[in-house]
């Protein structure tokens, strides 16, 4: 199982390197994981693999959410002041990205129906 963890963490290494030497705007965590995503599609082998290590995390992936929450206290006041203009807006955007999605999703079924058709 160290192994797996191991390989785990090289891709979040490997994301981490490459946020920082392309500069991207997303963190390196993420870019690990979708280059993890990839690699377990292409490779049946590595999925199965890493699968074991990751099931003890995914199970415990609740505690990781507790600094989030610590954060979220930590500006209580601020969240007083702006609580309005802050679910305002989690709401808008949520509408929004919901709406996008619908619309993306009418467009590749529609996409799709005209190439069985050709």
């Amino acid at each position: 199982m160290l192994p797996a963890f191991a390989a785990l963490l090289a891709f979040q290494l490997l994301g981490e390197v490459l946020a920082r030497v392309l500069h991207l705007g997303i963190p390196g965590p993420v870019i690990g994981l979708c280059l993890l995503a990839v690699a377990c599609i292409v490779s049946h082998r590595l999925r199965n693999f890493t699968e074991r290590a990751a099931r003890p995390l995914i199970s415990t992936l609740s505690l990781l959410f507790l600094p989030a929450a610590v954060g979220v206290v930590q500006f209580l006041p601020l969240i007083k002041a702006e609580g309005v203009a802050i679910g305002v807006a989690i709401l808008i955007s949520t509408f929004l990205a919901l709406a996008v999605t619908a619309l993306v999703f009418r467009f590749v079924v529609h996409r799709m129906h005209l190439e069985e058709r050709e």
